[in-house]
């Protein structure tokens, strides 16, 4: 991926707590040309992060004012608190906006919680509160929803959709030219990126599309099911899903599938949680269990259920239970992912469809950085994917004023290579643009690319 300098200003960001997602975001962040300073109580985990990347480090607790302090709190234009502690997550980000005037994040995973998001917010002068079981959990239910892709991105509040699915030998896009599309399939989508082996195109019309590639395509959430019908895959959602793993992100899913009237049964080892679940869920069927006996997950008909998903807290132990899983059966298989980072490794396993939630945390924080050192405000980024094992960005812009990009037909406008419009957004209808379309004020506009830093409309352009 094609690596640029922020467009604007770099920010400095506390970062408190060095786990999964801190070290996300430091990566990202980093190389995104911030100032980066952390704080975690376990120094050897500061020492290790210093030594690969160009940040500070100090040993202490976050919540602690002289701690902050030292961090540089009062100059600092953003705290993100990541530590395994809601409680501390929040306190840190409330002492913050009382010593400084930055910015504050905090993640907040407990479902108690989760219903008092909005007040929690507003009281505590939050600018984002992020629950990656939560996201993780919507991320697999959309999936779920359409089982024959891999994964399922939205954008412009639901309205549109970008999937992305492989080509089998006998599908009618096995062969096809992309300009010659629309002389088979009636819908109206666009292919936005193709990943075939490890490289990743922004495809032009003389592109042509093999079996076993990996395709992302863009459209109405109507058109983009339409498409993948009239290409011979499923648009049903599954009537029914298996989950072993008996935690937050379980506890998620299984709501939101039991809202959408889909029949839930969960695997899970320790009986106190299996019924604090029945009281939770009481609609789910909980089985108290050992989720990697295959005896039981053979008796709870793993061979039949539409959909299978491992969410043990164990990386190894989910990847063994979607390997089996596609041994025994064609059930829809989602593998959840925290730890791992040998991605190449992963997708020559043939997972399927794999949910990173540190990444999906990580993702809607960079989309609020980009756009604040940009503009300070912190708005012009809706949304933010990396896709196709992280080597495609998707981001959804929006235009807030008139500027080169605005009232120019594409067929003028210069984009930089590796760069293309997948959709616009307007008064809530979705346009597939063509030459002779144009960008709008109050427009909200999707870009699809293999560069990383893009934070205004403006930086897409020659």
């Amino acid at each position: 991926m094609n690596l640029l300098k922020p467009s604007k200003r770099g920010l400095k960001i506390i970062i408190v707590g060095c786990g999964k997602v801190g070290r996300t975001l430091v990566d990202r962040l980093s190389k995104e040309g911030h100032d980066i300073v952390v704080i975690d109580k376990n120094q050897d985990t500061i020492n290790s992060l210093v030594n690969l990347y160009d940040i500070m480090g100090i040993q202490g607790n976050g919540a602690s004012y002289n701690t902050q302090l030292e961090a540089g709190i009062t100059d600092a234009d953003l705290i993100i608190a990541v530590t395994n502690s809601d409680e501390l997550n929040l306190l840190c980000c409330t002492i913050a906006k009382q010593v400084g005037d930055c910015a504050s994040i905090a993640r907040v995973r407990n479902p108690d919680y989760s219903k008092e998001i909005s007040y929690l917010q507003e009281k505590l002068g939050l600018v984002m509160i992020i629950n990656p079981e939560l996201e993780a959990a919507q991320e697999i239910s959309s999936i779920l929803s359409l089982p024959s892709t891999l994964e399922v991105s939205s954008f412009a509040h639901g309205q549109s959709e970008m999937v992305e699915f492989k080509i089998d030998e006998g599908n009618v896009l096995n062969g096809l030219a992309i300009k010659d599309l629309n002389s088979t399939i009636t819908s109206r989508v666009l292919i936005t990126a193709v990943k075939r082996g490890s490289e990743v195109t922004i495809p032009s019309g003389d592109f042509v599309l093999n079996a076993g590639d990996i395709v992302l395509a863009v459209g109405t959430r109507r058109f983009a099911r339409i498409f993948l019908g009239e290409i011979g895959f499923k648009t049903r959602q599954v009537k029914d899903c298996l989950i072993v793993g008996g935690g937050k992100a379980s506890y998620y899913l299984a709501k939101i599938l039991l809202q959408s009237k889909i029949n839930v049964r969960i695997i899970e080892r320790n009986k106190e949680r299996c019924e604090e679940l029945a009281v939770a869920l009481p609609k789910a069927t909980i089985i108290n269990g050992d989720g990697g006996d295959e005896a039981l997950l053979r008796e709870e008909g793993i061979e039949y259920v539409e959909s299978f998903v491992p969410l043990t807290g164990i990386d190894e132990e989910n990847i063994l239970l979607t390997l089996y899983a596609n041994q025994v059966s064609d059930t829809k298989v989602v593998t959840k992912v925290n730890r791992i980072n040998f991605d190449n490794v992963l997708s020559q396993l043939n997972l399927g469809s794999v949910v990173y939630p540190r990444h999906i945390t990580a993702e809607s924080i960079i989309a609020y950085v980009r756009a604040k050192s940009a503009s300070g405000d912190g708005d012009d980024i809706l949304t933010l994917y990396h896709l196709l094992d992280q080597k495609v960005e998707a981001i959804e812009f929006k235009i807030r004023e008139e500027s080169k990009a605005t009232g120019v037909p594409f067929s003028v406008l210069s984009f930089k290579d590796n760069v293309l419009v997948a959709a616009i957004n307007r008064n809530g209808k979705i346009i597939i643009p063509t030459g002779s379309d144009t960008i709008e004020v109050n427009d909200t506009v999707i870009v699809v690319t293999t560069h990383t830093g893009f934070a205004t409309i403006l930086d897409t352009l020659r």
